[in-house]
């Protein structure tokens, strides 16, 4: 039996997984923020958003950077650019099979359109 096994990519799913991290992700394309910021905009408690926070640190999507008693976060485009890849991958195969599919759809209509016209002869 063949695994298909990325722990990168696996790690970066089960992150993508949860509403909150997407959000915090979504939020962070915009700028960087600190634990503190995203906790209140999230109105969850401190030590929620560094577990979520420390999730997406671990998948490679977000790095932090501690500075004094405040980290920052920022969005980490490397694994991102990872997802994005394997996704892609999917499209364009997803995409060529419905061309088949369209293709066969034709097929199927022009001979039917055919045999129509015979039955009325």
């Amino acid at each position: 039996m063949v695994h298909y096994t990325n722990p990168h990519l696996d790690a970066a799913f089960a992150a993508l997984a949860d509403v909150t991290r997407r959000g915090v992700l979504e939020r962070l394309g915009r700028g960087e923020a600190s634990i503190s910021d995203l906790a209140e905009k999230f109105d969850m408690t401190l030590t929620g958003m560094k577990k979520h926070v420390g999730v997406l640190e671990k998948a490679g999507l977000v790095t932090t950077q501690k500075v004094g008693r405040v980290r920052t976060c920022r969005i980490g485009g490397r694994r991102l650019d990872e997802v994005e890849a394997w996704i892609d991958r999917y499209h364009q195969l997803w995409d060529a099979r419905f061309c088949e599919l369209d293709s066969v759809v034709e097929e199927l209509k022009r001979k039917e359109k055919l045999d129509g016209r015979k039955a009325s002869q």
